[in-house]
């Protein structure tokens, strides 16, 4: 008896502490009560009645350290929020860097987002196990080895993408145009990352290239690729973003300033708090300010590619042609945790064009809008990776790229009016 009402006053003092650090801490956060009636207090007493309980009657010893209770507590608090925000154990917060600062990883080769509760394929990357596998944009991964992808968040998914290079991963696939189930199981492979691809000039220097993805060394690629471009005459430039995902906004920032003048407004971000605005400017560097461009977008085009067309389009600095982009403009923070244990992402605040549009649920709106079926997409897709910047492959049936088509057609009017303007 003794021994119970010891444990007893322990859990009480500590629960007590717990109320005061809390309650304390709640004293100076910005904004903390976001609804009538609603009291710290009362909820962290619920909580800790509720740890209490379980440490004290719950089967399974082993499962009931306070460390262990506390971590599925942060991590179920986060999770509830929205899928982009997640709990990171230490092992995941050291490996979160990986893809976006490294050139290779462990993987599958595919891009993915969450919408609508669902994870979402935007994209295979080329010549990946996924793309040999048959998967293809827009298909939905309903479970990834046998758990269902509706009860993670989205990095928990993309964490079970990932791993050992030659280790397997089964997928199960729902195609809605066939109303199909496919389960494929993939070997891992170490994918390279490479998000510039397809330099070439397409006809009378009207060059194209398509940026897959943001990341560490993108600015770089695209140095490379437009000074090649550049030495072969280039008068014009597609941009092809259909199917990015996005990535880092530092490497939006780096590729749009290449194409605006410096100190112009890239994109700022606007949070809950007050005085919570952050601007966004282009650096110095190489600048190609007076080249015409237009970029292709589609309903995959997000996040930071939607930064870069939101950007170069408010500034009047390219055509936007294809479809709606996708309306990922939403900024996570990443906060570690004070005992170094790990970190949580959530989300803190949305991204706006220079002209004020919110990206987040909206997306961009192109400036000549050219829809696509379904099955057009997908045949564009598996062409673009073989014939990337032709309208019109030379092969068995081949798709006419009418997108493709349009922006080349608009930028070759702009350079017969430049060239007229100039006599």
């Amino acid at each position: 008896m003794k021994m119970n009402l010891k444990k007893i006053g322990l859990a009480s003092l500590l629960t007590a502490l717990v109320l005061n650090l809390l309650i304390g801490y709640g004293l100076h956060s910005d904004n903390a009560q976001s609804e009538p009636g609603d009291n710290g207090y009362n909820a962290i007493c619920k909580l800790m009645f509720v740890i209490n309980k379980i440490r004290r009657y719950y089967v399974d010893e082993s499962k009931v350290a306070y460390n262990s209770l506390f971590r599925g507590a942060i991590r179920g608090v986060v999770k509830s929020l929205d899928p982009f925000c997640s709990y990171m154990d230490e092992k995941d917060f050291n490996e979160m860097t990986e893809e976006t600062q490294g050139r290779e990883y462990g993987g599958i080769g595919i891009v993915v987002t969450y919408k609508n509760n669902a994870l979402k394929v935007i994209s295979p990357t080329d010549n990946s196990p996924a793309a040999r596998a048959g998967i293809l944009p827009g298909d939905l991964i309903v479970k990834i080895d046998g758990t269902e992808t509706s009860t993670l968040n989205f990095d928990e998914c993309v964490k079970r993408l990932k791993g050992e290079v030659a280790a397997p991963v089964t997928l199960t696939i729902y195609r809605e145009s066939k109303d199909e189930t496919l389960d494929l199981t993939l070997k891992r492979e170490l994918i390279e990352v490479l998000s510039v691809k397809g330099g070439k000039i397409v006809e009378d220097g009207i060059a194209y290239l398509r940026i897959s993805g943001f990341n560490a060394p993108t600015a770089e690629e695209l140095d490379k690729a437009l000074k090649k471009l550049d030495e072969s005459g280039m008068q014009a430039l597609v941009i092809d973003l259909r199917g990015n995902p996005g990535g880092l906004l530092i490497s939006a920032i780096e590729v749009s300033s290449r194409f605006i003048e410096s100190g112009e407004l890239v994109v700022y971000t606007e949070g809950r708090a007050k005085n919570s605005r952050l601007d966004y400017y282009s650096i110095k560097c190489r600048k190609y300010t007076e080249l015409p461009i237009a970029l292709l977008v589609d309903g995959n085009t997000a996040s930071a590619s939607e930064i870069l067309a939101g950007c170069l389009c408010d500034h009047k600095r390219a055509f936007l042609v294809g479809e709606k982009t996708f309306g990922k403009g939403s900024v996570q923070s990443i906060f570690e945790l004070p005992d170094k244990s790990g970190a949580i992402r959530i989300t803190t605040a949305k991204y706006y064009t220079p002209g004020n549009r919110v990206i987040h649920e909206n997306g961009i709106e192109p400036t000549v809008i050219i829809p696509l079926s379904r099955e057009e997409i997908i045949a564009l897709y598996n062409q673009r990776n073989s014939y990337p910047g032709i309208i019109e492959p030379d092969t068995d049936n081949p798709i006419r790229d009418v997108q493709l088509e349009r922006a080349v057609e608009i930028l070759r009017g702009v350079c017969l009016l430049e060239k007229n303007l100039q006599k």
